[in-house]
């Protein structure tokens, strides 16, 4: 999709639909006073009528209004609020999305500028706009013999005054970069699991290499892994006929001086459980464990096609976890490259144990800061549901950091503790650790394991089991989340 920032009347534009935004109760804005006047009253008349009442998400299409140049002329309703919320205003754009797909016009022309988005500048209303509408775009048709046929619509028109123009056209960049590090992130959590395991992400790490001369890639392979120590990550992968990749990806985008951030990625491409078996209903889903991992990927993507002026470093922790007669057992104990031994009571909870090698290695880095992306626990769905995620961490200042760029983003985190209390639950009588703390506060426990290994710079980690993937119905799939949040957080940290 390409979207182009205008400063023109809306009346003057040839299109195949010009949108306008219409409130529930409320008089016409600037933009439909002025179509209204042009077109001998249409819009009146339809209010007038009962036809259009403008509540929030109702659409009425007018073919050939008098005297436009536009073909069509849509109108979507705004509901009573004369500020909109994030989820309003995507309720609205969503209603314009679902009407435009469905029409033969290649292009349209959104004058939606008037429209008022609470606690959000023109650059941030651009931003939500376009995420929204090249999100919807989405399909992921690659294993039907029958594609659906592709939409005729290709264009879209923003218009804006000439003092917003440069902020909505920055917007408008950054959105659709945005929105193709989620496609890029959703085609990866989409693949069916025999065909994405641990080697072919690392072929996509390389893949991506060649494409960017600003991109290092390593890979390091089962012989490397042993021989860092990282007795936990080989423990959850020893089970599989899949051997486990540690995709290490650097990204030179800032003065060799400065010290990177780091985006540390869950990869387990598929979580039967081990030993420690999950019930078969639902397990075709635990393909999206590798969510964490995809979602580095697409926040890279998004990073490489912005050419952000930052330094980064992503890691993705890829294995599968498997049962077989040479699977981990619970009891068994394992030394990781920290040099701290943990207790396996329970296979199932393996993500931790991929990601605490991982972020042992992320020191050598000098990081001025990791975060790590893992679909966790199942604990965090049942706190949080499906529209957030959790944040934890040993910084406050980053975990604000975090915190502002899912709420600027709209895509939103919440903080759950990690006092000391929690930590006593991960007490093993035989090892330095325990890699389960019992039924309570499982989300809080499995991000005091973490803590262990991350003493050495500040960090925060994000537990996305809720937020990464939609379960069940005809929406099912992975939604490309926290991609919004991290590229928020990354541009937030570019020098102005």
């Amino acid at each position: 999709m390409q979207f182009i920032v205008k400063s023109v009347s809306p009346q003057t534009l040839k299109t195949a639909t010009l949108v306008l935004a219409i409130g529930e109760g409320r008089s016409l804005d600037a933009a439909a006073k002025s179509i209204d006047a042009v077109s001998a009253g249409a819009i009146s008349a339809l209010l007038k009528r009962g036809d259009l009442t403008g509540k929030l998400g109702q659409t009425v299409l007018l073919h050939n209004p008098a005297n436009l140049k536009a073909e069509r002329l849509l109108l979507v309703g705004t509901g009573k609020d004369s500020e909109l919320s994030d989820r309003q205003f995507r309720k609205a754009v969503s209603a314009v999305q679902n009407v435009l797909k469905n029409l033969a016009g290649s292009d349209a022309v959104l004058a939606l500028d008037d429209l008022q988005v609470k606690g959000r500048d023109a650059y941030a209303k651009t931003r939500l706009l376009v995420e929204t509408l090249a999100d919807g775009e989405y399909l992921f048709e690659r294993f039907k013999s029958q594609k659906s046929t592709a939409p005729a619509l290709n264009k879209i028109t923003l218009l804006t005054d000439p003092a917003s123009q440069d902020e909505v056209t920055r917007g408008a960049v950054q959105a659709k970069a945005i929105a193709a590090g989620m496609a890029f992130t959703r085609d990866l959590g989409n693949l069916p699991p025999n065909l994405c395991h641990p080697s072919f992400l690392a072929d996509q790490a390389v893949a991506m290499g060649k494409a960017h001369k600003n991109l290092k890639v390593e890979i390091l392979d089962e012989k490397k892994l042993k021989e860092l120590g990282m007795g936990a990550f080989l423990a959850v992968s020893q089970g599989s006929e899949q051997p486990p990749r540690l995709i290490v990806l650097h990204y030179q985008g800032g003065k060799k001086s400065e010290k990177p951030y780091a985006l540390v990625g869950k990869g387990v491409t598929f979580d039967t459980g081990g030993i420690s078996l999950k019930p078969g209903l639902g397990m075709d889903e635990m393909k999206y464990d590798m969510c964490g991992a995809a979602s580095v990927f697409g926040t890279l993507h998004a990073v490489l096609e912005l050419q952000l002026p930052i330094n980064l470093v992503c890691l993705m922790a890829c294995a599968e976890n498997m049962p077989s007669g040479n699977a981990t057992r619970p009891g068994d104990i394992v030394t990781t490259m920290s040099g701290q031994t943990v207790e396996i009571l329970n296979t199932d909870a393996e993500g931790r144990l991929v990601l605490c090698d991982t972020l042992t290695y992320a020191e050598r880095f000098k990081p001025q800061a990791v975060i790590d992306i893992a679909t966790l626990t199942g604990a965090c769905i049942v706190a949080l549901g499906s529209h957030t995620s959790a944040v934890m961490g040993n910084n406050d200042d980053l975990l604000q950091q975090v915190l502002k760029a899912g709420q600027s983003a709209d895509d939103r985190a919440w903080q759950l503790p990690l006092f000391d209390e929690y930590q006593e639950q991960l007490d093993s009588p035989f090892a330095d650790i325990a890699n389960i703390g019992g039924p309570k506060a499982g989300s809080i426990t499995a991000g005091c394991f973490l803590s262990r290994f991350t003493k050495q710079y500040h960090w925060a980690h994000l537990d996305i089991a809720g937020t990464a993937w939609i379960s069940g119905g005809k929406e099912k799939g992975a939604t490309g989340r926290p991609v919004p949040l991290l590229t928020q957080f990354l541009l937030d940290r570019c020098p102005t």
